[in-house]
């Protein structure tokens, strides 16, 4: 092995070092890096390509320490601790173009607030909010090592950098022989088991600060400012989580803890029009009338279902229709387009905040500059023809046309496939939800048509079906997601993106399409679908036409009170299961594997031992964070019409969520590593799109889901007095039946039996059509205008942004001058084969 240390002097040394070091045996040279391995009996391959592997690694200049198995705790890893020295992460430092600083920025900040003593208690102190100064950068060049602000090189550049620049090297060093192309890159050595896992390690413990001088315990201080349940009134510490973690976890954080911000306003106007509907409870003439004896009690409705279903009285669905006009309100209309309004706002004022960030985080120019590092390794290897670059001059991998039109084609039909799946698994719930209300219905409904209130007005038969086809509904989700995660990686890798971040885009967007239409398909069903095409008595429409199965009908109080139902059991049943899936399961693990840790305490439990025990975070990990909250957006914004206190429910998820994913990060999972990002990506696209269907599927939802529009067609056309009374009877047609002295009721407009036009539909029931269609076509243009004026009106980067960035500008630009014209030589003969082939010493 690489290791100088014999078993002897290991033994030695163990006593004389901390624990908890993130240091060389030296206690000089900082660990970047840590690459583990189990060492096989059977594994000669393995150990032929580690020695390879270690040994190129060597090439490249960076430095290696190997711990022994008798030194670690379960007699079984092996670690490898790496080291990049000053001059390596300065060859590549300056390859990769990264951003260091050069001179303090003398720039004032105004910052005086008005009323800021209000804010004090949600401030965290200023050494977390702003962990370092702020100073201008200019990408690092090796030639001009004075012009930067360098006091020490062992700390000029911090871990988030370090632990990059030797991952990029980890992801292309060849670990065979022969010079294959395709033999190289950590990633494939974790696939085929030669290394258990490589990671950088977290800088202190969590629950107390390092005990060297020289670490800056930085995790400690986000688990005590920020991680703790307690502090989930304050603000984040975004600088120190993007110090931490990255551009990119930072950037996710920052959209969570805003988005939690503005359902703030959205969450107390719900309220408030939930209230609404609570206080003008006695207004509800309809539903009096429904309960009333003398009206509901006389008028016998059609059976729900054939052959086994017996008549109704009216009256047994008083419940409902109270419970329904909750939600069935004007107050509804206002706040669906509010929240109209309010997504737009959220949408524009998030790009301003991602400006601001993007210019405090020297994001700028983040496209060219990471060109070169934001390369898949897998790019570089699959794609063999290769092309001359226009503008750097370089012979550069390509992938030929024809092969990238055949590989997204194919992946299209495989999406497309797998959303056709779902749904057809939605139409056997459908299927499912109509067999079986026939028989509760039958069960419940035996007794005459006077013992209704037998099994009480509490379980209906639409209750107990719609409980139980939810239930199997969200099985269902739960199966088709972890089979089409699989496939839709596969997919993605098979279309070789050539960035990463083209890569992260491409399967967002896949992954968003099945979710959306796997979570969103059964409200979009009973909004939409369930009880408009249901024929009437005499001719019904049965499913498919030939089925036995008739198409459901909405509970009597409307069809919005299932919306609902449906609402609150996928929306808060999906977020306890995501919150207690994202806690429960890591924390889980991670006790199983430090119990084994503890059982021998003799050991030392080291930094990387205490590592390698947590989670590995995937590359999947922060999708999967994006993709919860994108889906409760959609929650909150697609079916805001039919539950004011949907935003209510996901501001109080939201608090709680951010802290659970803070405290994730900081405990459970092992330090990412850190990468940037200079916006939400894909996510912003998809939130625009949600935030347009929004408006369109609210409009539809208040038009013809809700009883909204024939209330008032009734009240201002056919009511004699401007009120309410007689709705009821105005609003069920009568069917008459042979051999029964009373005339049976059923929901629609159409005309009685022994009209010239019997069952036709009848004036009114066009007059309303038409009053829905109006209403459609004027809220969704009055919500569109302003959402295009608001959208006008702010602009997507701060003044003040705008006008620090034309102040910056003189203090770059002639040194960006100069550093343009070192780099054409040394570039030339730069490429990817050379590094490894020589030691950056002779470049």
């Amino acid at each position: 092995m690489c290791s100088r240390y014999s078993n002897f002097e290991v033994g030695v040394d163990k006593h004389q070092q901390s624990k908890d070091s993130v240091f060389f045996r030296d206690g000089k040279r900082r660990i970047d890096f840590v690459l583990s391995y189990v060492d096989d009996r059977d594994g000669e391959r393995k150990q032929e390509r580690r020695r390879e592997y270690e040994a190129n690694l060597q090439k490249a200049g960076l430095e290696l320490e190997t711990e022994d198995k008798l030194v670690s705790d379960d007699r079984k890893t092996y670690f490898v601790k790496i080291h990049a020295p000053w001059e390596v992460l300065a060859t590549y430092a300056d390859v990769l173009k990264i951003k260091v600083p050069f001179k303090e920025n003398d720039i004032p900040v105004h910052q005086d607030i008005p009323m800021d003593w209000l804010f004090t208690p949600f401030r965290l102190p200023d050494h977390i909010m702003n962990p370092e100064p702020d100073y201008f950068t200019s990408p690092f060049n090796k030639g001009k090592i004075d012009f930067f602000l360098i006091d020490d090189k062992e700390t000029f550049f911090p871990p988030s950098v370090r632990n990059r620049i030797v991952y990029y090297i980890l992801a292309r060093c060849p670990y065979h022989k022969t010079d294959r192309e395709d033999k190289k890159g950590i990633k494939r050595l974790l696939n085929n088991g030669t290394y258990g896992s490589a990671f950088p390690l977290h800088d202190s413990r969590y629950w107390k600060p390092s005990r060297d001088s020289n670490s800056e315990s930085e995790r400690f201080n986000l688990y005590k400012h920020w991680a703790q349940f307690f502090s989930f009134f304050k603000e984040q510490p975004l600088n120190l989580i993007r110090k931490y973690y990255g551009e990119k976890i930072g950037i996710y954080f920052a959209w969570l803890g805003f988005y939690t911000e503005m359902l703030f306003f959205a969450a107390v106007v719900g309220l408030i029009c939930f209230l609404y509907g609570l206080f003008t409870f006695d207004d509800n003439v309809w539903s009096k009338e429904i309960c009333s004896e003398e009206i509901g009690g006389n008028i016998i409705m059609c059976p729900l279902c054939d052959k086994k279903c017996g008549y109704w009285k009216l009256n047994s669905t008083c419940n409902s229709s109270w419970q329904s006009h909750m939600f069935d309100n004007v107050g509804t209309v206002f706040f669906a387009i509010f929240m109209g309004i309010w997504v737009t706002l959220f949408l524009e004022f998030w790009k301003r905040r991602q400006a601001r960030l993007e210019y405090e985080w020297d994001l700028v120019d983040f496209e060219e500059e990471q060109q070169q590092l934001q390369l898949r390794p897998e790019y570089e290897t699959k794609c063999t023809s290769r092309r001359l670059n226009r503008v750097t001059q370089e012979m550069e991998p390509y992938l030929p046309i024809t092969s990238q039109c055949a590989r997204t084609f194919l992946s299209g039909a495989t999406v497309i496939f797998w959303i056709s799946l779902i749904i057809a698994c939605i139409i056997g719930v459908i299927a499912y939800r109509l067999a079986v209300y026939a028989a509760f219905a039958s069960i419940m409904k035996d007794s005459p048509t006077n013992n209704i209130h037998m099994v009480g007005s509490l379980i209906t038969p639409q209750l107990a079906t719609s409980v139980t086809a939810s239930c199997i509904n969200f099985v269902i989700i739960m199966i088709l997601n972890l089979m089409y995660e699989r496939v839709a990686i596969w997919i993605t890798d098979m279309e070789i993106p050539k960035t990463h971040l083209e890569y992260e885009n491409k399967l967002t967007v896949k992954m968003f399409l099945f979710q959306f239409v796997n979570y969103y398909s059964s409200c979009f069903y009973v909004a939409f679908f369930k009880g408009k095409f249901v024929g009437h008595p005499g001719d019904y429409i049965y499913m498919f036409g030939w089925s036995k199965l008739r198409n459901e009908e909405c509970d009597p109080g409307g069809c919005l009170i299932e919306l609902t139902t449906q609402l609150v059991i996928v929306m808060s049943g999906k977020q306890v299961w995501g919150n207690v899936q994202e806690a429960l399961v890591p924390w889980v693990m991670n006790r199983w594997g430090s119990r084994k840790a503890r059982s021998h305490p003799e050991s030392r439990y080291s930094r990387w031992e205490q590592d390698h025990d947590l989670q590995n975070f995937g590359h999947l990990g922060l999708f999967y964070e994006y993709l919860e909250m994108v889906i409760q957006f959609g929650f909150i914004t697609l079916f805001v019409a039919s539950f004011p206190l949907a935003p209510l429910l996901a501001l109080l998820n939201n608090i709680i969520e951010v802290r659970v994913d803070a405290w994730k990060f900081t405990t459970q999972f092992r330090r990412p590593v850190a990468s940037k990002a200079h916006s939400i990506g894909a996510w912003q696209e998809i939130l625009n799109g949600v935030a347009v269907l929004s408006v369109v599927t609210n409009a539809f939802i208040v038009a013809f889901t809700s009883d909204m529009i024939p209330r008032l067609v009734y009240m201002y056309a056919y009511s004699n007095d401007l009120s309410m009374k007689g709705y009821i009877n105005n609003s069920l047609s009568v069917f008459n039946i042979s051999g029964f002295s009373e005339d049976n009721r059923y929901r629609d407009y159409r005309y009685p039996s022994g009209h010239e036009k019997e069952y036709s539909h009848t004036m009114q029931f066009w007059h309303i059509l038409a009053a829905k269609l109006a209403f459609i076509i004027i809220m969704e243009h009055v919500a569109f205008m302003v959402k295009f004026f608001v959208a006008w009106m702010i602009p997507d980067v701060p003044s003040e942004v705008k006008a620090r960035i034309k102040r910056e500008l003189p203090n770059t630009i002639h040194h960006h001058h100069h550093h343009h014209h070192h780099q054409i030589q040394e570039d030339t003969t730069f490429s990817s084969d050379l590094l490894f082939n020589q030691p950056p010493a002779n470049h």
